[in-house]
């Protein structure tokens, strides 16, 4: 006798009612494998939801230590534009020393927590160079390891970086 047969006999059952029974088994087992693939898909799903998330805390957090940053340089301009009119006697006098003076960047800053009027003051570094370099340090999550990293911004080369050198820190 065949398996199905002497499965039937032991069961008292029909061989119909046997193979209902199986195929319905069958798709139990299916459809437990399907919502298994499917949980799975729904974590990898889930993960990247995350990753992407923590991405974003970590700009929300650049964005905040650049508002510090710019604030602490704001107040750093008015208290320096107050003692500079303070000092300075006469509406020609105040004219002809801004004109003829230019102030020199000397030192370093942290290129990590510089801000774009930070940046601009650096010789050679613009409106633009400054947005290209803040953009860039935000897409790395805020913080840039190694000098050679500079090379993927648009415009600087190896003697751009050679000359950022002497002014950032990467702290």
């Amino acid at each position: 006798m065949k398996l199905l047969e002497k499965l039937a006999v032991k069961l008292s059952f029909t061989k119909a009612e046997i193979t209902l029974v199986s195929a319905l088994l069958g798709f139990l087992v299916l459809g437990g494998i399907l919502k298994n693939f499917r949980s799975v898909e729904k974590a990898e799903t889930l993960v990247k939801k995350v990753e992407t998330a923590q991405y974003r805390e970590a700009e929300v957090d650049s964005l905040i230590s650049l508002a510090t940053a710019e604030q602490a340089t704001v107040k750093e301009d008015v208290m320096q534009g107050v003692a500079s009119e303070n000092s300075k006697s006469g509406l020609a006098k105040r004219a002809s020393q801004h004109s003829t003076e230019k102030k020199v960047f000397t030192g370093t800053i942290s290129f990590n927590k510089a801000s774009i009027g930070q940046l601009q003051k650096i010789p050679g570094v613009g409106p633009v160079m400054a947005e290209r370099l803040i953009t860039f340090r935000t897409t790395k999550g805020g913080k840039v390891r190694e000098f050679q990293e500079l090379l993927e911004v648009k415009g600087v080369g190896e003697k751009k970086l050679e000359f950022f050198k002497k002014y950032f820190t990467l702290e």
